[in-house]
């Protein structure tokens, strides 16, 4: 493996500011770009949300992140990912690899570390060919339709809904975080 996941720390912000700001434009056509927001995504780590950063093994440096939001527990067991790649890993298949340990580490049971899911879903505004084609190599299905689910770039924006169960994702269960 080229990358591992792990969660984000305080001392990560001068990086990850540098990730965002030198991947400004990739960014800003489908997501905010939020270079200081860091400490704030620290600060609401918990039930609801979890993020991981995807970094390389060679150096820590940051090619991705994903936020796992929207957790639900009980009978339903499911939450959404959301994902970031940073340059100049785009298109290298790193983020590809990090999004892989994310969706394992989700469906791990919580007794071996992990968050215990069931199901995983991917919202993408259609016109968003690399994260569309991500969310088909990891083996999401197309779900539906959601038009008008999320403000942004100053606008409501459709939304194609991606889903994947744990009984679809090949060797479930084994993700570690560091």
């Amino acid at each position: 493996m080229r990358v591992e996941i792990r969660h984000p720390r305080l001392s990560d912000a001068v990086a990850y500011a540098a990730a965002v700001n030198r991947s400004a434009e990739h960014i800003g056509r489908w997501n905010p770009v939020e270079p200081d927001a860091l400490p704030e995504m620290v600060r609401r780590q918990g039930d609801a949300l979890r993020t991981f950063l995807i970094v390389t093994v060679e150096d820590g440096d940051f090619v991705g992140t994903c936020n796992v939001s929207n957790i639900v527990r009980g009978r339903f067991r499911n939450a959404s990912l959301g994902y970031n790649s940073y340059l100049p890993y785009n298109g290298t298949g790193r983020m590809t690899e990090g999004m892989r340990l994310v969706v394992d580490a989700c469906f791990t049971p919580e007794s071996r570390g992990g968050l215990g899911l069931h199901r995983l879903e991917i919202n993408v505004q259609p016109e968003n060919a690399p994260s569309v084609a991500m969310a088909k190599r990891l083996g999401f299905r197309l779900e539906g339709f959601s038009p008008r689910m999320l403000f942004l770039q100053d606008a409501w924006r459709d939304h194609e809904r991606y889903a994947l169960t744990a009984e679809e994702w090949p060797g479930a269960g084994g993700g570690t975080v560091s």
